[in-house]
């Protein structure tokens, strides 16, 4: 039964990701669509208002800009609303203002689509802020991922303009996020959900106590959050929490919300080159990676804790420390492996609570980076390393490589390894820094290997832009606030300006015409020979940490 409650959802993804990929590619490339009569009237006011000419074409140097501009300002506007929100209206609760460096994490943590919260939302947050900071930050973090991704796709398939920022945004919010949020906060709230704008009730309980509810507008929060791949949470407890996600339906709801877009725009690349089979292609290979994890993750919680059955707790369903009955292993396992796989960072079980090999996969298919990841940012990271692929091979064989009709040459291959490092560079020398540091060491709740975990964690989820944690580190602090709030920034827009140069440096060159010698790039061996490269590296950077973390935890488990 419990394989049924995996296999459904991923039938379903793969059926959902075609059409939905058609409608990515419509909206990208402004061709017609349902609904365009209605849309074009918010776009051409937006257009208006803010004085953009939308037939205006830019390069990648100019894209880059616009997106760390506008961000910069909303990351300004969102930080000065969090200091003083405790003056400010719809604040039924009456929460006081946000700490300095918790505001500086929190805004730097939604505006880059990371959403990691050292703060608790039902008690530090107002509606307002709710509302027209974290909310209003889900749908520009993911849309500015997306149109990120979009003109990288322009770029590599020869477009010499790489199209308009401030174009794409808007039509991937006003077409895309909005219609698709509004939906899924209707099912959400068919399940439960509150959407309300009311502040915390006081109840009797049937055990005649008194108890505070926390409300809100719950189900507007969940909605972007899951759809746009971000993941903070309403309430502390994520996901897991009964007014966020109350049934086995609602889980479902939010996992193929989860995955239906950054799935959906792997098709859409296909759909831009005209070669559906390379957009099946870097389908595959992310697939692969995913399938391969997935089991692992299943069958670790499955075998359960064998200190918890030391004690006399019965491992027979698994391994439940901080599960939801109502979700059980199978939906579980599934939810950690997506939400880390595809970087949004909702939970719907404790990730502190889960088995070593559990808490590994996890880690590594954020470490990895290339699962489908978050929005635009997954693809953009699989791309660089099929790039990668392709000259590696081509020197293999002693050929210049190819790809795309491009010729891949030292200025890309540079720029490719210089965003492979920023990753591992990221997550390790701050993971250092905070285990020599007594500000960094005071965080770990659980000493031993599962200290070290705790920390790679922390800023493997930073770096990767993902946001879930191992709630059991004390992370509110000037340290963890500060240095994760760093980690999040760079490891956000590094990667976009780099892989965009990557982009604008290929649409610069002439197209070569294929020969019988051209190395395929759309076929099952090329699939293959990326998963194993993605892999590869990937043991090569991240293994010693694994091996001090997880791995000596396992073993000291099951010895």
């Amino acid at each position: 039964m419990e394989w049924l409650q995996i296999i459904i959802p991923l039938i379903l993804f793969v059926l959902i990701i075609i059409p939905v990929g058609k409608y990515l590619y419509n909206v990208s490339t402004c061709q017609k669509t349902f609904g365009d009569k209605f849309f074009n009237i918010f776009d051409n006011f937006i257009y208006k208002v803010c004085k953009i000419n939308k037939d205006e074409e830019m390069n990648w140097k100019e894209y880059v800009f616009s997106i760390i501009a506008v961000n910069a300002a909303m990351i300004f506007i969102g930080y000065i609303i969090l200091r003083v929100q405790g003056f400010l209206f719809l604040n039924p609760n009456k929460i006081d203002g946000m700490e300095q460096s918790l505001s500086f994490n929190t805004i730097i943590s939604f505006m880059t689509n990371t959403n990691l919260q050292d703060y608790s939302g039902e008690s530090g947050l107002s509606n307002l802020s709710q509302m027209i900071v974290i909310i209003f930050m889900m749908f520009t973090s993911a849309a500015t991922g997306f149109a990120a991704a979009l003109a990288f796709m322009r770029g590599i398939i020869g477009r010499k303009g790489m199209g308009n920022f401030f174009v794409d945004i808007t039509r991937i919010i006003t077409r895309v996020l909005l219609p698709f949020s509004i939906i899924i906060g209707l099912l959400l709230v068919s399940q439960g959900v509150p959407q309300t704008l009311s502040g915390t009730k006081t109840i009797t309980t049937i055990e005649g106590k008194m108890q505070d509810i926390a409300m809100g507008p719950v189900a507007a929060l969940e909605s972007i959050k899951h759809i746009g791949t971000n993941g903070g949470g309403f309430f502390g407890a994520n996901s897991a929490h009964p007014f966020e996600n109350p049934t086995p339906l609602s889980n479902l709801i939010e996992i193929l919300s989860m995955m239906m877009l950054p799935g959906a725009l792997v098709y859409t690349f296909g759909l831009m080159l005209k070669n559906k089979k390379q957009g099946w292609t870097i389908f595959g290979a992310m697939a692969g990676i995913f399938i391969i994890a997935l089991p692992i993750c299943y069958y670790a919680e499955k075998a359960g804790n064998p200190i918890l059955a030391h004690v006399g707790l019965s491992q027979a369903m698994g391994n439940m420390e901080g599960k939801e009955v109502r979700f059980g292993i199978g939906q579980s396992s599934l939810f950690t492996t997506v939400t880390t796989a595809f970087t949004t960072g909702s939970v719907n079980n404790m990730h502190d609570s889960l088995t070593p090999i559990g808490g590994a996969v996890a880690l590594m298919n954020m470490m990895l980076n290339v699962v489908f990841g978050g929005k635009g940012v997954g693809f953009m990271n699989m791309m660089m390393y099929a790039i990668l692929t392709v000259f590696l091979c081509g020197l293999m064989v002693g050929r210049t490589p190819e790809f795309l009709s491009k010729k891949i040459e030292g200025k890309e291959i540079k720029l490719i390894a210089l965003a492979i490092i920023i990753h591992p560079f990221l997550i390790l020398m701050f993971s250092a820094l905070a285990l020599v540091m007594p500000q960094g060491l005071v965080g770990i709740s659980n000493p031993g290997f599962h200290g070290l975990t705790q920390i790679v964690y922390q800023f493997t989820s930073s770096a990767a832009n993902n946001g879930s944690g191992f709630e059991g580190l004390v992370d509110n602090t000037l340290f963890w606030n500060t240095t994760a709030g760093i980690v999040m920034f760079l490891g956000r827009y590094l990667s976009i300006i780099i892989l965009l140069s990557v982009a604008g440096s290929l649409a610069a060159k002439r197209s070569v015409p294929q020969t019988a010698g051209t190395f395929r790039t759309d076929n099952t061996m090329f699939t293959v020979t990326l998963i194993a490269i993605v892999l590869i590296i990937g043991a090569l950077t991240f293994l010693p940490a694994i091996a001090l973390g997880p791995v000596a935890e396992h073993l000291t488990l099951w010895h």
